[in-house]
């Protein structure tokens, strides 16, 4: 089992985080240039509004579902004994581009500014006709950054059926991150159990936001699959015996639609309460509080008369809870802090000691994003010219951000680009 030893290896993440700093990435200065010159700026969204009253914060509640552990007990026993983590980046056999084998139409999904210090791109074959979601890392797993003797990230993919034969889907793709110069990587299929723990079926939804905090997996879903928290327990993986398109049990079988590994849910958090109840469009995890806490925020297009919000729920500092949220003895997870912000299309959000980063999506069709770190105080966002309105250098399609604290980077993804640059970076090309 992981040990969950706090403050552990710092020696050695001060000198990772050293080594990054020297690796900044020399993006092409076409892509550089066509950026910048067709940057422009939305309506700076100003300070973050706290919202206090009672009426407010209840509507941000979500109500705990725990799967029944005879029914994962029976899943398990019928699919034999589940595998840890380790036991899945063994069986990795593929792996992830250098930034310098990237082609140039890759690179135009990186940051213009900050620029990452490492990207990476994912092969056309294992992502041909998936979208690219959340990411996560063993950075959130544990802060010393490892899980068992790995690195590790977590990079979410959706894949939408295009007729009625065939059916949503997510998987996960488990990168083995202890060799920064070759990242590997194999797929685990994300489903849920049915049927009493008899068998299984896809989790239908695209996965927009994803975070591994101790030895759950928290993942969102949409209308696809309810508008959802989904729990899944990473000790529970499990192997799939039939090389097949079906999901769950065949007659043959198990089948995972070709995949080697299925990951079934064990919970799932959902509104407790009416219409104005949260959509969890990004997640992410904040070690600056205490206790730890599940970051969110909410998509809303632009020129919505509503206002995003942006809030957080403390995760249980209970063992016989670990990785759950935690939630009063009604089984409900109530928001410890809540904000309005002015920010409109948020495309991931991370919140760090006392500021929120949040990323905005971009009004033009192949244009960069804006990046605001906002407060109660105001918000800035990065820039990448000398005018002011050039604060669109944020990566184009990011959905998520996480933070590696030990190491210091941000990491996100866009397109087949997975990418890191430091925090402090961000600070320091603000405008």
């Amino acid at each position: 089992m992981k040990h969950r030893g706090r403050h552990r290896r710092r020696r050695r993440g001060r000198a990772l985080r050293a080594a990054l700093a020297g690796t900044a990435l020399a993006l092409t200065a076409a892509a550089t240039m066509i950026s910048a010159s067709q940057a422009t700026v939305g309506d700076n969204p100003g300070a973050l509004k706290p919202l206090t009253s009672s009426d407010a914060t209840d509507a941000l509640r979500l109500r705990e579902h725990l799967v029944p552990q005879t029914s994962l007990d029976r899943l398990s026993s019928a699919m034999g004994r589940p595998v840890g983590v380790g036991a899945v980046l063994a069986d990795a056999d593929d792996s992830l581009r250098d930034a310098a084998d990237c082609t140039a139409g890759e690179r135009t999904s990186l940051p213009v500014e900050p620029a990452a210090t490492r990207a990476y791109c994912w092969n056309a074959a294992d992502t041909h006709a998936w979208q690219p979601g959340a990411v996560t890392t063993s950075g959130d797993a544990d802060d010393d950054g490892v899980w068992g003797e790995n690195r590790v990230i977590l990079s979410g993919w959706s894949h939408q059926a295009r007729s009625a034969a065939g059916q949503d889907l997510a998987k996960v793709a488990f990168v083995d991150a202890n060799d920064p110069g070759r990242l590997s990587y194999t797929w685990v299929l994300l489903v849920v159990p049915v049927d009493g723990g008899r068998t299984y079926r896809a989790l239908a939804s695209h996965v927009s936001g994803m975070v591994w905090y101790q030895d759950k997996l928290l993942v969102t879903t949409d209308s696809g699959d309810r508008n959802s928290l989904y729990v899944y327990d990473m000790d529970r993986v499990q192997r799939a015996t039939v090389d097949a398109d079906a999901v769950g049990r065949v007659r043959e079988g198990w089948s995972a639609h070709g995949y080697r590994y299925v990951l079934p849910a064990v919970g799932s958090y959902r509104p407790a309460g009416d219409a104005r109840g949260p959509r969890l469009d990004g997640v992410s995890l904040d070690r600056s509080t205490a206790p730890d806490s599940l970051v969110a925020g909410q998509w809303v297009s632009e020129g919505s008369d509503r206002h995003a919000r942006l809030w957080r729920y403390s995760l249980s500092p209970q063992d016989d809870r670990s990785g759950l949220l935690d939630t009063d003895t009604a089984g409900s997870a109530r928001a410890a802090e809540a904000f309005e912000t002015k920010a409109s299309e948020i495309r991931g959000v991370l919140s760090y000691r006392s500021d929120w980063y949040v990323g905005g999506a971009s009004d033009e069709q192949d244009g960069h994003g804006t990046l605001w770190r906002q407060n109660t105080d105001g918000a800035k966002a990065t820039q990448c010219g000398s005018d002011e309105t050039h604060h669109r250098c944020w990566s184009p399609r990011t959905e998520s951000l996480s933070y590696w604290e030990e190491t210091g980077e941000l990491w996100s993804q866009s397109g087949r680009v997975l990418f890191a640059l430091p925090l402090d970076s961000v600070g320091g090309s603000l405008d």
